[in-house]
């Protein structure tokens, strides 16, 4: 009998490693590059330890979905839960997270690239995007329904979008009346 120290299991931190690696290597070498080789590699985690979070790849691109689309679903429901005028909350929720989107910690960001990437790739992924959009949308029908409202969402998108891919060069000035447009827009 041994009395090597044994090494105290930390599954959410595994997970949680897991997850970013596999963000990681989605934005940098694409999604075919992430693969449970690489990702168990990357990670340093046996593939076995990968199996046990995520027994193939679309379940871990459905994890990674999951992780950030609750972020996202978390910083709607405080951004709103600050904000006191009923009509057009949800959207100025929505474009208040979206501009915020480009200040968050790099990890972050690199996580909504990886997933706008495989939104992009993935057809079930764009699915359960439109399912969520339609959800959420449908919740908050009777006070960000109208065409204003909309076009504010749509306008945000594209600046979500812009972020991500850093291309355009919005400086602070630019943004701030951006988002000041936007939220007017949300009050017609």
């Amino acid at each position: 009998m041994t009395n090597a120290p044994s090494r105290k299991k930390q599954p959410q931190r595994v997970r949680r490693q897991l997850l970013e690696v596999a963000a990681r290597l989605s934005l940098e070498q694409g999604i075919a590059a992430v693969t449970l080789d690489a990702v168990s590699q990357a990670a340093g985690v046996s593939k076995g330890g990968l199996l046990h979070h995520f027994p193939n790849k679309p379940a871990l691109l459905d994890a990674l979905f999951d992780d950030l689309v609750a972020r996202f679903d978390r910083a709607l429901d405080e951004a709103m839960a600050g904000d006191h005028v009923e009509k057009g909350r949800f959207t100025r929720a929505y474009i208040g997270v979206c501009f915020a989107l480009e200040a968050d910690a790099e990890a972050e960001v690199q996580g909504w690239q990886a997933l706008t990437i495989a939104l992009l790739a993935e057809p079930h992924l764009k699915e359960r995007w439109r399912e969520w959009v339609a959800r959420r949308t449908a919740e908050f029908a009777a006070t960000d329904s109208s065409p204003s409202c909309l076009l504010a969402r749509f306008a945000a998108d594209g600046v979500w979008l812009s972020d991500l891919m850093r291309s355009h060069d919005i400086d602070a000035a630019a943004r701030t009346l951006l988002l000041q447009k936007l939220n007017a827009l949300s009050l017609e």
